[in-house]
């Protein structure tokens, strides 16, 4: 017992001894803080390249109606490219452009049928229209945006994102993703228009839109409804006597050898959306989701940088070529005479459509 206890105080003594000697039980030094943090950047980094690389390759079928080097074929392919980047090559957006699938119309309405033939397309806002998209529908009511700076304004706005998801909330199946613009869209014909008045009696191509048809009735002309790839003949051979786009457009579908003659009304912004179908998106991983939300938020800012610079080049050329382009110099007349057409599309979303106009 003795023996225990003579044990028992020498371990203790020995304890203290050690302690007051400033001797510790071996342990694992500390980190300094630049370990701590050169080791935390590749677990940080790590994980998503992982994921990245666990990502399955994907293909979508992207419909544009118009050749690649218009603005919004530009914006095409750099989206493309952005979307490639970003995701490793794991994604791959299949451009077809020059309307290779078809008009618009033909196009939304193979995106809203289903079956997964065209995954995403480049449309006018107001494609949406005649689908049931009465937000968007306040995006093609004449003479909205005084300048491209208040498009902008709304397209980086709370309310944009809005639009964008309003045909996946009404159950078309389809969701927007991004907006641009492509100029300011006007009247061109085969015969000179120097005024208002020199459009009365013409035909005039429109799309199946209620509110273009409206807008060409209010300025006294016929609207024609003509597939775009069929615009071209149409206007060659007298089916109609004129048509609308932007510029770059006009030029870049060689309309002024058919129809030399343009007159710079700005009836409407040519605001422009991608769209992809629900079937595409819900079958993309949420990274790949991702992905395409920020490769389209560059894209918007690259279109937003190249569109007035371009437009304002291929004016020029135009010039240069010998078409007839003819400025307004007053376009209270124009706004007049489509006055019941602007109130008639934005009288059951007054209160939203306002809201845009306060935007400039």
């Amino acid at each position: 017992m003795n023996k225990k206890i003579a044990a028992i105080l020498l371990s203790g003594l020995l304890a203290v001894s050690f302690s007051g000697c400033g001797l510790k039980s071996p342990e694992a030094p500390a980190p300094t803080a630049p370990a701590a943090t050169e080791e935390a950047k590749p677990e940080e980094t790590k994980p998503a390249e992982e994921a990245t690389a666990a990502e399955p390759e994907v293909t979508l079928v992207y419909a544009e109606v118009n050749p690649l080097d218009t603005i919004v074929g530009q914006t095409d392919t750099f989206f493309q490219e952005k979307v490639a980047e970003l995701s490793g090559g794991k994604i791959k957006i299949d451009v077809q452009a020059s309307g290779v699938l078809g008009s618009e119309n033909d196009v939304l309405d193979a995106m809203l049928g289903g079956g997964g033939t065209i995954d995403m397309s480049r449309i006018s806002a107001f494609g949406l229209t005649s689908y049931g998209g009465e937000k968007s529908k306040l995006l093609s009511i004449p003479y909205t945006f005084v300048n491209r700076e208040h498009f902008w304004n709304f397209a980086t706005s709370d309310l944009a994102p809005e639009f964008l998801v309003e045909p996946h909330e009404n159950g078309s199946g389809v969701r927007g993703l991004f907006y641009g613009e492509e100029g300011f869209r006007h009247f061109f014909t085969v015969k000179p228009v120097n005024k208002l008045e020199d459009l009365k009696g013409m035909k005039l191509r429109v799309a199946n839109d209620p509110i273009m048809n409206g807008m060409v009735e209010g300025l006294g002309a016929s609207p024609t409804v003509v597939s775009f790839g069929e615009l071209y003949s149409a206007l060659q051979t007298g089916v109609v006597d004129g048509a609308e786009q932007p510029i770059a457009n006009y030029k870049s579908n060689a309309f002024q050898e058919v129809a030399p003659n343009m007159i710079l009304d700005g009836h409407t912004l040519g605001a422009i959306q991608v769209i992809i179908t629900d079937e595409a998106w819900d079958g993309l991983t949420e990274e790949q989701q991702k992905i395409l939300m920020e490769a389209g938020k560059l894209a918007s800012e690259f279109n937003r940088q190249i569109s007035e610079e371009a437009e304002n080049k291929v004016l020029e050329e135009l010039k240069a070529g010998g078409t007839n382009i003819v400025e307004v110099k007053d376009i209270a007349p124009w706004q007049a005479a489509v006055k019941a057409t602007i109130e008639s599309a934005s009288k059951d979303n007054a209160e939203l459509y306002q809201k845009i106009l306060d935007m400039k």
